[in-house]
């Protein structure tokens, strides 16, 4: 399941690094993959509505194994 995440994020990343930033795969138990967006993503208030609605969205689509992303 790791691994499909890797390939999703990698899907994602562009998007995130077209605006300074960029998201690191933390890990991933029973489903939940914890991230950690790095550059200005990291201190962008709008972090958490790209986490859920963008990041979580498309992992969900991608590995429907995923039942939710955190930041960790």
């Amino acid at each position: 399941m790791r691994e499909n995440v890797e390939k999703a994020l990698e899907k994602i990343r562009p998007a995130l690094q077209a605006d300074g930033g960029d998201i690191e795969l933390i890990d991933v138990v029973d489903g939940v993959v914890k991230v950690r967006l790095t550059g200005a993503c990291g201190g962008c208030p709008m972090s958490q509505m790209t986490l859920k609605m963008g990041v979580e969205r498309v992992l969900k689509q991608q590995v429907p194994e995923v039942k939710s992303v955190e930041t960790a």
